[in-house]
């Protein structure tokens, strides 16, 4: 479902924040920003499918036992429409062949289970950059923990496998979920610390920035006095996401919103239309998807996609 028309203008407009970036950079990520019905929209849904190493396969898989098979998420993808779809080494291998050349594919490189305290997460490398080229991938992704104990070695991780990746041409796509001892349940997903991550995620080296939506919350005591001193609108979500997109070089990178554990079609629409009124690039969406039965999954997507087309739902 490749758009082979000229370039929107929209698509000029982004690929041109990424005006340092190598000739492979540029093509692989205007190969997302081009596939699918939200192509040359400057807007982008993918699907993500970590979840079954990240909370275990009967959690991730078992509301819709189909999930269970790699293909099915492949097939999903391509039949909704979406722009990319991310997974895992063991996934790819497994059924990437089947659909070569049918949607981008972005490899995550490292991964976390639940089989120890979450206190402070820190996950695995366990996938290579060699690996997403021999698998025909577009681009990497990896997670970051802003505010785990161990996020320096995070970091430089990252930092190493984002020169290799964008040596190579491929996109690098960032998880950026704050966690760690320091913070609370509520602050995970606080305005400033969201903000802070997002920056921080930007400040790395990504071009494309997952992070969860955040609340009004404000965990950081210093940070907190400078939100109410300077007015920073944070009342409603879609205030919020500009705040989120403004602290990633005002828009310059692409900030995609994550869907989280499933909800009804209700509140993950009006999630959606916050993040389009926002000025958010999209949704990367796993678990509210999937987790639907295929037609419903396919209903909910189509829904999302004429929403950020700008249609009134």
């Amino acid at each position: 479902m490749i758009n082979r028309n000229i370039m929107t203008d929209q698509v000029r407009k982004i690929l041109e924040c990424y005006k340092g970036e190598n000739t492979g950079v540029l093509t692989n990520l205007s190969r997302i920003l081009n596939h699918g019905r939200l192509a040359g929209t400057g807007r982008m849904i993918i699907l993500p499918v970590d979840q079954g190493f990240e909370h275990g396969p009967a959690r991730s898989f078992a509301p819709n036992p189909p999930s269970y098979d790699p293909a099915y998420h492949f097939q999903l993808a391509i039949d909704a429409g979406l722009n990319a779809h991310a997974s895992l080494l063991g996934s790819l291998e497994a059924v990437a062949a089947e659909f070569a050349g049918e949607i981008p594919l972005i490899l995550k490189l490292n991964s976390h289970d639940l089989l120890h305290s979450e206190d402070d997460p820190l996950g695995a490398q366990t996938a290579s950059v060699a690996d997403a080229l021999r698998l025909g991938c577009v681009g990497v992704g990896y997670t970051i923990y802003p505010g785990t104990a161990e996020r320096r070695i995070q970091y430089e991780q990252f930092r190493e496998l984002t020169e290799e990746a964008k040596a190579a041409g491929l996109v690098v796509v960032v998880w950026a979920y704050p966690r760690g001892g320091g913070l609370s349940k509520e602050g995970e997903t606080a305005l400033d610390v969201t903000a802070y991550a997002a920056q921080i995620a930007a400040q790395l080296g990504a071009h494309i920035i997952k992070i969860k939506l955040p609340s009004a919350h404000l965990e950081l005591k210093e940070a907190k006095k400078v939100y109410e001193e300077q007015l920073i609108p944070r009342e409603t979500l879609t205030e919020r996401v500009r705040h989120v997109v403004q602290s990633t070089f005002n828009g310059r990178r692409i900030v995609i919103f994550s869907g989280g554990a499933r909800m009804d079609d209700a509140a993950l629409l009006d999630e959606v239309r916050a993040i389009h009124g926002g000025g958010g690039f999209g949704s990367i969406i796993g678990r509210n998807s999937f987790q639907r039965d295929r037609a419903a999954a396919l209903n909910i997507l189509d829904k999302m996609i004429r929403i950020y087309k700008g249609e009134t739902l």
